[in-house]
């Protein structure tokens, strides 16, 4: 078939005239996963993919319910998910495209998300996966919404768009290197989550479960730790109003352990406070998408004039951000000085308590926070409502102890999450030109 003759076919007048480009349905079997009631869902089975779990480059398991495997046998055998197949979400970000694994093999995927597997052997799964994180798909994707945002994404979308297919070694080059590029960015999420688990369960064993303490008292020494830290902490415990604490630990108001602070916005239609801003100023909406706790950049900046309309000014870097709406609990470090609008509670922290401390601190008390929160619209947990909780902090020495352990692996995550960074953007601008033909792999060896 002509290139002038498929919808959007003039997206790929720069591919090279040795690439087909044929109508997507034509080269790419794709199926969407079937409507299933919550009464059909149980506590284990054949796991059905959700959204959440197409997350990440491999699909996981991450929110899934489960489905009895005899009426899967009966109504929805032929939903069931191969090795290497591809789903992508119709409706969250377009281009987050995930694998099926060895994990998720034989699953089925929920309404809402599309699976995509080769028709014929002219086209490699790994060259689906790169072209439909690609601006080609997108575009097509959301000029099916008349030119706005795409609201809605389908099977019906997906028989209208063209699809390019190389020759077959082109393919196996592209998505080698850009597959590459995924791959390293895949790893370095896992050791980032490892080094995260890692801080978290320290901060448990130390100052929830006092394991340190505990074994003191029973005449043992700490499991795993040197001298000078073992002597840090006590051989008893006291009583308090929050139960057992270990001798000599206080019980304070979150509010007056560290500093409180709100933000705020300055109005949008105020061109002054915002064109050529240089200050990061962030929103909820920024930590959505974060996959650790550490804040690397913004989607908005502020002039100095934007930054003296909120009170709370330019935070300092190394300031823990806690979402109080939409929702309330996101979590992260700000890498660099940055203002934030009034959708947190910033935690100016201090030598009484670290922003690691602090950190895994909310995150082991985010239960205790959401059920402070109130409001009919949306939950919110204010200033006033969050200040009150009851931080159990240890002396400062075993406090600086604690830090200086932790700092190393939250400086390794950060280290990790810029080196991605700079991948994503390398991947994001090969990307199209490799597709379109503008690039050639074997140059880019060269």
């Amino acid at each position: 078939m002509a290139r002038k003759d498929l919808l959007f076919g003039n997206l790929f007048d720069s591919c090279p005239e040795s690439w087909d480009v044929v109508p997507f349905e034509e080269a790419i079997d794709f199926q969407e996963g079937p409507g299933i009631m919550a009464i059909d869902f149980h506590e284990k089975g054949i796991p059905l993919i959700r959204l959440k779990g197409v997350q990440r480059s491999t699909v996981s398991l991450d929110g899934c319910n489960f489905l009895d495997p005899e009426k899967v046998k009966k109504k929805w055998n032929h939903f069931r998910l191969e090795l290497g197949d591809l789903l992508i979400s119709t409706s969250a970000t377009i281009g987050m495209v995930s694998e099926i694994g060895i994990e998720t093999e034989g699953a089925i995927a929920y309404t809402g998300l599309i699976r995509l597997r080769p028709r014929n052997k002219k086209v490699l799964p790994g060259f689906i996966k790169q072209f439909a994180s690609s601006t080609y798909f997108i575009q097509q994707a959301e000029g099916m919404a008349g030119g706005s945002v795409l609201r809605h994404f389908g099977p019906s979308h997906l028989r209208q768009m063209s699809f390019p297919i190389p020759p077959l070694l082109e393919q196996k080059a592209i998505a080698s290197m850009l597959g590459s590029l995924e791959e390293k960015i895949e790893i370095n999420r896992r050791i980032n989550s490892i080094l995260e688990a890692m801080a978290g369960a320290m901060f448990q064993s130390w100052f929830v479960d006092f394991d340190p303490v505990r074994a003191k008292l029973d005449g043992n020494k700490p499991a795993g730790m040197e001298d000078a830290t073992a002597k840090l902490f006590p051989d008893a415990f006291q009583d308090s109003e929050l139960g057992h604490i270990p001798k000599g630990w206080k019980i304070l108001p979150v509010g007056e352990v560290v500093e409180c602070v709100g933000g705020g916005t300055p109005s949008t239609t105020e061109p002054k406070y915002w064109e050529g801003g240089t200050h990061h100023w962030t929103t909820p909406k920024d930590f959505s998408s974060l996959q650790s706790p550490i804040l690397l950049n913004t989607d908005r900046k502020l002039t100095d004039a934007g930054i003296a309309k909120i009170s709370s000014g330019l935070l300092q870097a190394g300031t823990l951000l806690l979402s109080s709406r939409a929702p309330v609990g996101y979590l992260a470090i700000a890498s660099m000085p940055v203002a934030i609008n009034q959708g947190f509670i910033a935690l100016k922290c201090n030598e009484n308590a670290s922003n690691f401390f602090m950190l895994n601190w909310c995150q082991s008390n985010m239960q205790e926070i959401e059920s402070r929160a109130t409001g009919t619209t949306f939950a919110e947990i204010s200033k006033q409502n969050f200040r009150p909780i009851r931080v159990v902090l240890p002396t400062k020495n075993l406090m600086q102890a604690f830090t200086s352990k932790v700092e190393p692996l939250y400086d390794q995550i950060a280290a990790n999450l810029r080196q991605s960074q700079t991948l994503a953007s390398l991947r994001d601008t090969l990307l199209p030109k490799l597709l379109s033909g503008e690039l050639r792999v074997e140059n880019l060896q060269t």
